[in-house]
């Protein structure tokens, strides 16, 4: 093996990583945004942590942020929660700000 191939491997190795990892802190996100949401609907408890869990797996619908935001959209209307959509947006981005600090902290 030559030393590009060993570097190339290096940057194959380093990009699957950060994939990873962007990955789990996405999800932690969502955990958070999902636990966030459910306090909103009401719910406590195993209901809470039962609904984070749907919004964990909604992400898994189509690349982005988007399903994860019509999942939280569509259940606060349905429940006739108000909250805006800047404000789910603006949750969003702080809990995955907390969630890449989280992770950043091991």
């Amino acid at each position: 093996m030559t030393t590009f191939d060993k570097r190339e491997e290096g940057f194959e190795k380093r990009f699957a990583l950060d994939e990873e990892t962007r990955f789990k802190a996405v999800a932690r996100r969502n955990k958070k945004l999902g636990l966030w949401a459910a306090g909103k609907l009401g719910l406590t408890g195993d209901a809470a942590a039962e609904y984070a869990k749907e919004v964990v797996i909604a992400d898994l619908q189509e690349a982005g942020d988007e399903d994860v935001f019509r999942k939280v959209r569509g259940d606060f209307d349905a429940k006739g929660v108000d909250v805006s959509d800047h404000q789910i947006r603006r949750s969003m981005d702080e809990f995955m700000v907390a969630a890449a600090e989280e992770m950043k902290a091991g």
